[in-house]
């Protein structure tokens, strides 16, 4: 059976020169228009669209949706111009008479496939990087969101043509199709689980890849943290899209002297961000969908049946996808809230004596997409960070780094490969091509055969001193 997207693909694949030949002005042009498509003409259909899908707040849609791919573009159009210039590199002695440098070329072909918890953030941010470094792309969303697919695809096909950017709506079946075809690069958002699977088809035409996952992210509390400022962070970053979020704080280790004080801010800040009925809040969000609902609700009753503490929430109703913001300790250790990344509104937190178990703890699992440190000690903060791997970490918030378009955004092992963002992201759609010029040859014949003993003496200077 012929592949239903081969012609899109190949369209794309005749164009890519054109399209990689072009220079900064031709591609900022571009990044523009899109940003104009985001920031005005589409504004309130994403806004809509997103809301109808799982209810996320308008405030949440414009600062993780917007405003992150608008900023992305800004950082993009000041800084192409240079990221584009070729890189000049020193010349050791040995190859006096020559020059070289890196010039970043695109790569060619991609393929996005982006996830349905901040579909547009994270469809249009590797978008703006493939583009400012000359790429054709195929687009290819989550079907969990069927809402904010539609509009994407629209401001694809108002914004751009199909030869160069093109989105494509369907189910899993769909990315089956697309991941038989011979990409150039590969950019995918979403789980370990489907990382492997994107890697192995990957394989097969030796594409280069960046897997951006996720995994189980610690937050520490320590004894010196202020808790009642934690607290407010590490709710926010937690509930922000009804925990929905990659970086999001996936379990707590909160030093044993400071839990109860935790519970009690917990109580109280949950309480002023949501209100006492987060359902009839219009701050709080949905569980996307009733596969999720059915998951992290099992988690619940799971962790009932241990006798786990609910301190506060554990309620749903099924008709409309709510989960309650909820905390929960007293777990056992074979149960899925501490060994399956949530991705939801269930915060499970766990005491501990001393940083060594939490290293130990930490170490226990997967390398994490994230880790947050709360404390005043600059001693145990160093402590953690250099006993422990992980893409990221913030020291006293939650999540922000995610927003500074200065650092490189990423996991490691399980939490993902490569990094995006900025130039970062710029590079990850670049092939670095090593270019090396020579003018002046007379230095090299002296090595080309016959070899002499002459010859011999010259490798000889040239391993010892040059």
């Amino acid at each position: 059976m012929k592949n239903p997207y081969l012609q899109l693909f190949n369209s794309q694949k005749e164009n890519q020169f054109n399209i990689g030949n072009s220079n900064y002005k031709q591609r900022i042009k571009k990044l523009k228009t899109l940003k104009v498509a985001l920031e005005k003409t589409y504004k309130q259909d994403i806004r809509e669209a997103l809301y109808a899908d799982f209810k996320k707040p308008y405030i949440e849609t414009d600062l993780t949706e917007l405003y992150l791919v608008i900023k992305e573009i800004k950082v993009a159009i000041s800084n192409l111009k240079s990221w584009m210039r070729n890189k000049h590199v020193g010349t050791p002695l040995a190859l006096l008479g020559t020059t070289s440098w890196i010039k970043y070329e695109p790569k060619g072909v991609c393929l996005i496939i982006s996830p349905w918890n901040y579909p547009v953030n994270l469809t249009f941010c590797p978008l703006v990087s493939a583009i400012a470094a000359g790429n054709t792309v195929i687009l290819k969303p989550s079907e969990m969101t069927p809402n904010t697919s539609r509009v994407m695809a629209k401001i694809v096909k108002d914004v751009f043509n199909e030869n160069e950017i093109a989105l494509v709506e369907g189910d899993v079946e769909v990315s089956k199709h697309l991941l038989k075809l011979p990409f150039n690069h590969i950019f995918f958002t979403g789980s370990p689980a489907v990382g492997k699977i994107i890697m192995e088809a990957a394989s097969k035409h030796l594409a280069s890849v960046t897997l951006e996952l996720g995994g189980k992210s610690p937050t520490v509390v320590d004894e010196t943290a202020n808790v009642q400022t934690a607290v407010k962070s590490i709710v926010w970053g937690k509930y922000l899209n009804t925990g929905q979020t990659c970086i999001a704080p996936d379990y707590v280790l909160v030093h044993e002297s400071k839990k109860e004080a935790f519970i009690e801010a917990f109580k109280m800040t949950m309480d002023n961000y949501y209100s006492k009925k987060p359902e009839k809040s219009k701050s709080f969000g949905r569980v996307v969908n009733e596969k999720h609902f059915k998951r992290l609700t099992s988690y619940i009753e799971a962790a009932k049946e241990d006798k786990a503490i609910i301190h506060k929430g554990g309620n749903y109703n099924a008709n409309d996808n709510y989960i309650e913001p909820t905390l929960i300790s007293k777990i056992p250790e074979r149960n899925p809230l501490l060994n399956e990344e949530i991705f939801g509104p269930i915060l499970p937190i766990k005491t501990y004596k001393n940083l060594n178990e939490v290293v130990s703890y930490i170490n226990s699992k997967a390398r994490p997409l994230a880790l947050y440190m709360y404390s005043k000690s600059k001693k145990n903060t160093n402590y953690v960070i250099k006993n422990t791997r992980s893409g990221g970490t913030c020291i006293n918030s939650t999540e922000i780094h995610f927003t500074n378009h200065e650092l490189p955004f990423g996991g490691i092992n399980n939490s993902g490969i490569g990094k995006s963002h900025s130039y970062f992201g710029f590079k990850a759609f670049s092939n670095e091509r090593a270019v090396l010029k020579s003018y002046w040859s007379a230095p090299l014949k002296v090595l080309f055969p016959p070899y002499t003993n002459f010859k011999q003496k010259v490798v000889d200077f040239t391993i010892k001193w040059l």
